[in-house]
């Protein structure tokens, strides 16, 4: 169970990040995982061939953009700070 609760919570994800557009999982009988997306037509469109479990939450990790990371004041305070000194981070 603690399997499809990783995988759905990773789909959650991607639909919070994604303005909840439709998409879905589907777990095979072998205990593989697919995406698909519910477009406008009758027949969801199958975003990627069944996976295991990790492989599965990595590619549903990277359909979409991630949200942004919250930061603290003092955290764009230090970023603001190796700006200056021309030593950014990225």
């Amino acid at each position: 169970m603690a399997r499809s609760t990783k995988a759905s919570n990773a789909v959650l994800r991607l639909k919070d990040r994604s303005n909840q557009a439709p998409y879905s999982m589907v777990s095979t009988s072998d205990g593989r995982f697919y995406l698909v997306l519910t477009g406008s037509g009758d027949t969801p469109e199958k975003l990627n061939e069944p996976l295991e479990i990790d492989a599965f939450v990595s590619f549903v990790n990277s359909v979409s953009k991630q949200a942004p990371k919250k930061a603290s004041k003092f955290d764009i305070a230090f970023e603001e700070k190796l700006q200056r000194s021309g030593k950014n981070s990225e």
